[in-house]
């Protein structure tokens, strides 16, 4: 019986989603204050620093304390769901992998900020027109362009020859 080479290999792009998220908040935490706004392209991207203890549009952020440790919880399920489906995922199956990994990297990006401050630290802000929407940070957008990109392939995909 010969063992197929996994997709597990595509965690490096989540440990390079994971630094790139940290390496920013830190920057971010280090030039900024709370409110603070700076545009980068006006009328269309700026940076501010905010913090949450929610979830995606401050979901559940007005709870008592027990949402963090929901959280935690859920980040490290979610994580390691995918990560078996890495491991059940051949390694050139990179429209599966390369979505997943993204996915991987931003919940543990933001799973760091939430062990070790309690919250996320956003500071991405994007306009459209009138509309701003909430702030964000990598970690964040590498979670929806992973699962955005997993619907996509999933659906529009060539689908892999022999199984791979």
């Amino acid at each position: 019986m010969s063992v197929k080479p996994n997709a597990l290999v595509w965690l490096w792009l989540a440990v390079a989603v994971i630094v790139a998220d940290q390496a920013s908040k830190a920057w971010v935490l280090s030039v900024m204050q709370p409110g603070e706004v700076h545009a980068f392209i006006p009328h269309v991207l700026y940076g501010t620093l905010a913090f949450n203890t929610g979830a995606a549009f401050s979901f559940l952020a007005d709870g008592s304390g027990w949402q963090r440790w929901f959280f935690v919880a859920l980040a490290l399920g979610v994580s390691a769901v995918l990560a078996v489906w890495l491991s059940r995922t051949p390694r050139r199956d990179w429209r599966t992998a390369v979505p997943l990994a993204l996915v991987v990297g931003g919940a543990l990006g933001n799973l760091i900020d939430r062990l070790h401050a309690g919250r996320v630290t956003d500071f991405i802000l994007v306009y459209i027109g009138d509309y701003a929407w909430p702030a964000f940070n990598v970690a964040d957008s590498a979670i929806c362009v992973g699962a955005v990109a997993l619907v996509v392939f999933s659906l529009f995909g060539a689908k892999p020859k022999n199984g791979v």
